[in-house]
């Protein structure tokens, strides 16, 4: 068999024929999935005598709600498709929810849509609003890798900025007429993950108008928004990047979402994390266009899913249960590493994570050192290189298991390791 001329450069694929060579997959230029590279860490930590204690995947550990559960049952008979808009019910929960919960008023039944989950948003969002080669996509400097997978799947090029400041001091590639390129898309993430920053009214709303004299939209993953620690977002709540303050129209007449997006997801509120739970609102332009590919992907939230997110968004009690939760292993989570001399970001006052750096006179590898002590955390460069001299570590442990890494923290080794 002879290959075909021209054919392009394809990666050794064992067992197949020598003459035998395929057009696909073509290299996407993915960064490496940052997990994969934590096994020796892992089996590090695992030779500990108590076991592993993970606290570096922010994945939920406490029971899904009842009240969710229950909706989940009570409609899984659906055989039928479900509508890629989601149906009435699951619409009206969210316009809802982000009026009581978020302040965002005037929500139209046009301007939301269920996602499954927010992590697929986040990646597919600039290929479903059209980004592509020679586009510039900003996102923060410490983020979430897949802000930067998303841009790369759709051919344009990541940019990380600091989002806490001045965007005209963002330092952004050269267009084609030498000047900064102006992004198609500015992604914001508050609170922050890893580093639990969040953006107030004002920084919202200048990076909004500096947005749109650009003709950029604006995307917010506020997946976080519920879990505010520190005063006055413990008390008056995470502002929304949809927030009437901030929403403001191009001639400051009226409250106006045009070009901006946000994103919320239940899997860290309601530990539904397992059933990609998630919803999009905003710009009734920007979400009908997302909407029209998604109706041809098939990306159809499961009907039992929408009714469960229903009885969800409906419920606060819940919620507050999961954040005194939440609370208390981050209280005892600081105290313990205070204890060796770690400090966490001052500026880390919301969200799901520690972003922790060692002292100085350390003189051992920060990720090692926990390892050592059977802690499993996040390396910070996996969050982009502003990270590199800190590590994120979840609340996502149990009670038994964030006592247990307390407890190896207040330990003598852990002195001796973290020296």
């Amino acid at each position: 068999m002879t290959a075909a001329p021209d054919m392009p450069d394809t990666p050794d694929r064992p067992g197949l024929p020598s003459d035998l060579r395929l057009t696909l997959p073509r290299p996407l230029t993915l960064p490496d999935f940052p997990w994969d590279t934590l096994k020796p860490v892992r089996a590090l930590a695992a030779a500990h005598p108590d076991g592993v204690v993970d606290l570096a995947i922010g994945t939920p550990v406490d029971d899904s709600p009842d009240i969710a559960r229950t909706a989940l049952v009570a409609a899984s008979n659906a055989p039928g498709y479900p509508a890629t808009v989601g149906t009435s019910a699951v619409r009206e929960a969210i316009i809802a929810w982000m009026e009581r919960r978020r302040g965002v008023r005037g929500l139209t039944d046009d301007a939301v849509i269920p996602t499954i989950g927010s992590k697929e948003s986040v990646a597919l969002l600039p290929l479903q609003l059209g980004a592509g080669p020679g586009d510039v996509i900003v996102h923060p400097r410490a983020a979430y890798p897949t802000y930067d997978v998303g841009a790369r799947l759709a051919g344009a090029t990541p940019v990380p900025v600091d989002t806490d400041a001045d965007p005209d001091t963002w330092e952004l590639p050269a267009g084609p007429d030498g000047a900064p390129a102006a992004p198609v898309i500015v992604w914001l993430n508050s609170p922050g993950n890893p580093d639990g920053h969040v953006l107030g009214v004002e920084q919202l709303a200048r990076i909004v108008a500096w947005a749109r004299s650009r003709g950029s939209i604006v995307i917010a993953d506020e997946c976080y928004a519920e879990l505010g620690w520190a005063e006055p977002w413990a008390s008056e709540g995470v502002p929304s990047l949809l927030d009437p303050r901030v929403t403001a129209s191009v001639d400051g007449t009226e409250d106006d979402p045009v070009g901006l997006l946000a994103l919320y997801s239940l899997s860290k509120q309601s530990n539904l994390a397992g059933y990609r739970a998630a919803f999009l609102a905003g710009d009734p332009y920007l979400v009908k266009a997302v909407t029209e590919v998604r109706k041809h992907s098939g990306l159809l939230v499961p009907a039992p899913v929408q009714a469960a997110i229903v009885a969800a968004l409906n419920d606060d009690a819940h919620v507050a249960v999961q954040r005194e939760t939440y609370r208390r292993r981050r209280e005892a989570l600081l105290e313990a590493t205070a204890a060796v001399g770690l400090t966490n970001d001052p500026a880390s006052v919301a969200g799901l994570y520690l972003w922790l750096k060692g002292p100085d006179s350390m003189s051992t590898d920060l990720l090692g050192a926990f390892a050592e002590l059977g802690i499993v955390v996040a390396p910070g460069d996996f969050y982009g290189e502003a990270g590199a001299e800190r590590i994120r570590m979840s609340l996502t442990g149990t009670d038994e298991r964030v006592a247990a890494a307390c407890e190896r923290l207040r330990s003598a080794r852990a002195r001796e390791l973290f020296t």
